[in-house]
This record gives structure tokens, C-alpha cells and sequence, in this order.
């Protein structure tokens, strides 16, 4: 049986990703001739089911990594140039997605270190380059809507990021594509009801 794909869509406000497949008529009719709706149910793609609350940016894999981080280990969510698996052996590919889009599913999932002093790191510009404010801006954003408490965003040295990212616990390449686009976050320790 053939299937071929009409639309995808992936919503952020409903946290949905909806994926609308339609028949090949023709080469079904050829293949099966008529068969029982329970035929056609049955005969349909296995998809796994999602979740509900978590985005659909967050794969499978990296839903995994965050989950097995302790409180204090770091995550890297890179822009599409960083070196991931130079620095890393846990390396997750986002390809496509953005940073923004990133700390949004993450941060509705974890909360962000309160016991240190600077949980969010960004790398600064090297000397003779400059920053794109907006970039910071709208990570910023995404924090303040999940986590408002948290410090400003410290920005480190280049080289310094670089061995921070060595000590990550996983380091996400995502499509994001701007220049000094990397951060690391922080996880922090779960509040306990009692």
C-alpha cells in the first residue's frame, strides 16, 4: 500500500505536530481492490504517540539526555557552526530547529541552577567582532517566560566556552544560524513537594 505525504505542520502554541496522509487511490485500488475500513485502519503506519506538554522540537534522544541529567550538569544547545562532536561524545542533532524553539520545550521540562551564580553562559565576541544583541534578547525571552529569576546571561571567553563545552553533558547542533549563537544551561535540582 502507498501513502503519500499532503501536509506537516508543527504548532507551537498547541504543542502538536500533525502529519496528514492521504492514499495513493490508484495504486491502492490496483494493489487491493476494495477492503473493510478495519482493513484500511489496520494497514495504516504505526506512529509513536506523542506526549502531552512536550514540544515537538524535543526529540525523542534529547528528551532522554535531559532526563538522565543530574542537577549541574550542563547541555550546550549550539548554532549550526559550533564543533560538536569535537568537544562532545554525547552529540544531538536538531537540525532545522532554532535555539529559541529549543529552550522553550527544554525549559518547560527543567528548571534552570538557583544555587550558582551564572547557570545560563553565552560565549563573547572575540576582539575586532561584535554581537548581535537580538540574539541574547531572544534566548532571554524564552528563560524569562519559564524561569524569570534567573541571572543575567554571563558571557565567557571563546576558549573558555570551548572547555565548558567539554564538560557538558551532551551538546545539542541545532540549525540556528548566527554568529556567537551558542549557550549552555545549567540544570538545576527538581523542587520536592514535603
Amino acid at each position: 500500500m502507498h501513502y503519500s505525504m499532503v501536509s506537516q505542520s508543527i504548532s507551537s502554541n498547541s504543542n502538536q505536530a500533525n502529519v496528514f496522509l492521504e492514499l495513493d487511490k490508484p495504486q491502492w485500488q490496483a494493489d487491493r481492490g476494495t477492503i473493510s475500513s478495519r482493513e484500511f485502519r489496520a494497514s495504516m503506519p504505526r506512529e509513536p504517540r506523542m506526549l502531552i506538554g512536550i514540544s515537538p522540537y524535543i526529540s525523542p534522544e534529547l528528551l532522554t539526555a535531559i532526563h538522565r541529567m543530574g542537577h549541574g550538569d550542563e547541555i550546550v544547545l549550539s548554532d549550526a557552526f559550533f564543533p560538536g562532536d569535537t568537544f562532545s561524545q554525547r552529540v544531538i542533532r536538531a537540525d532545522g530547529i532554532g535555539i529559541p524553539d529549543l529552550l522553550d520545550g527544554i525549559l518547560r521540562l527543567i528548571n534552570i541552577d538557583d544555587f550558582v551564580d551564572d547557570p545560563v553562559i553565552m560565549m563573547e565576541a572575540v576582539p575586532g567582532d561584535s554581537l548581535d544583541p537580538e540574539v541574547e534578547k531572544s534566548y532571554r525571552a524564552e528563560i524569562d517566560r519559564h524561569w524569570p529569576a534567573t541571572p543575567p546571561i554571563r558571557r565567557i571567553e571563546r576558549y573558555a566556552f570551548y572547555e565548558r563545552a567539554r564538560r557538558a553533558y551532551a551538546v545539542v547542533v541545532t540549525g540556528q544560524r548566527v554568529k556567537y549563537g551558542n549557550i549552555i544551561l545549567k540544570k538545576g535540582v527538581v523542587p520536592v513537594a514535603g
